[in-house]
């Protein structure tokens, strides 16, 4: 079977809490794991999107209208679809790994770092798509 969900890969989640929400693939499970039977992906995604932003706004305006509220899941890759996007994301290749959805202080800090990341994207301009939402 040809490897879909590869790192860095961008995907919409179809179903739960964040359906609709893109994210992009971290690590991914083919054979699934111990605690995870199924093929699945550790993700990172938005949970709240950057709101619009224009000229005759102020800098403080721009940069609060200018966050980003991040989320990671391990999510069944049934209830991804995958996207021609990707990301190229080194920063968080090490950031999020399965300990962190053990314990809640390791998981708010992947949280920070991932919405860091997030957050100097969206101002350089690059990947655009991605800090849009979905319109359907």
């Amino acid at each position: 079977m040809v490897k879909v969900y590869k790192p860095g890969k961008v995907a919409v989640v179809l179903s739960g809490r964040q359906a609709g929400k893109k994210v992009v693939v971290i690590k991914q499970y083919d054979d699934g794991t111990k605690e995870r039977p199924y093929p699945h992906a550790i993700v990172a995604g938005i949970d709240k999107y950057p709101l619009k932003v224009t000229k005759s706004m102020g800098a403080k305006r721009i940069s609060r209208r200018s966050k980003v509220k991040p989320f990671i899941k391990a999510i069944n890759y049934s209830h991804l679809m995958p996207t021609r996007y990707a990301l190229d994301l080194e920063a968080l290749k090490g950031s999020v790994t399965v300990e962190t959805f053990k314990e809640p202080s390791q998981r708010e800090d992947a949280k920070k770092t991932i919405k860091k990341v997030f957050e100097d994207r969206y101002s350089s301009g690059k990947n655009k798509w991605f800090f849009q939402a979905l319109r359907f």
